[in-house]
């Protein structure tokens, strides 16, 4: 087989997670374009339904990863659909861009974040992964082979640095303290499955972007591009390579593994 071959996905079935995001929708084009099925899971059924139309072999689903019933809804109809499933990709995530809204400055603060919002992006963040991961695994399971991405973040390696979210005249405010916490959980989920699917065909591996550009206004943009050796945010097609990689026979020989996509952002 040529190293061309083995990124090949033809007749091969993912879901995606957070298919209709920023990153999702981008993740769910690759694996199209790699010959994959794709099945486009997201809350915003409408946005699912957009990008799964954009796509040659693909279906929306209406998905909440914080029901369990949902995430068996959504195996049940992937099978029924295509048969098998053979990619997951954990993708669906709280990520609020920090606001310029004094309110919402104020509860990002740690002293004054809430509890409720803390629960509600561990359910969705950390639960929502697990549930996912546990109703897709079963297929796998039977199959005898399956590749799970789990998506994660150059936070769950290394603290926010605060800094780049100041504004000269303005109140702080901070990317919030859960979202390290969860992204750093989701490293430990990833090599937690990878050992204890330890002699088995089913791969467990995690993706790291750095930053990704989402219009973000200019100072945050040029804070945060200081702060990485290639000197800018990520485009958002560039963490599709690694995607592909992880999903693929390309890496049939890594579990329990972490690829950062960054920007050189933790290398200095």
């Amino acid at each position: 087989m040529s190293i061309l071959d083995k990124f090949n996905l033809t007749g091969r079935v993912a879901i995606v997670t957070g298919g209709a995001g920023l990153l999702g929708s981008e993740f769910c084009r690759t694996l199209a374009e790699a010959g994959a099925a794709v099945v486009v899971a997201d809350l915003a059924a409408g946005s699912a339904l957009s990008v799964a139309e954009s796509l040659p072999r693909a279906f929306p689903f209406p998905l909440d990863v914080t029901d369990p019933a949902s995430c068996a809804a959504l195996v049940e109809t992937t099978l029924k659909e295509f048969g098998r499933l053979d990619i997951l990709v954990n993708s669906a995530a709280l990520d609020p861009k920090v606001s310029s809204d004094g309110a919402v400055r104020d509860a990002s603060s740690f002293e004054n974040y809430s509890l409720e919002a803390w629960k509600t992006a561990l359910e969705v963040n950390l639960t929502g992964m697990f549930l996912a991961t546990q109703a897709a695994v079963k297929p796998m399971k039977a199959q005898g082979k399956g590749s799970i991405i789990n998506i994660c973040s150059t936070y769950g390696l290394v603290a926010p640095d605060q800094r780049i979210y100041q504004k000269p005249g303005q109140p702080p405010q901070y990317k919030p303290v859960y979202y390290s916490v969860t992204k750093a959980g989701v490293l430990g989920f990833t090599r937690y499955l990878a050992a204890y699917y330890a002699g088995t065909e089913i791969r467990v591996n995690a993706l790291t972007p750095g930053g990704v550009f989402n219009d973000h206004d200019g100072t945050f943009v040029a804070n945060y591009s200081a702060k990485t050796i290639l000197g800018r945010m990520a485009r958002k097609d560039e963490m599709n390579g690694a995607l592909l990689f992880l999903a693929s026979d390309a890496s049939s020989y890594m579990t329990g593994s972490n690829v950062v996509v960054d920007g050189g952002w933790t290398a200095w």
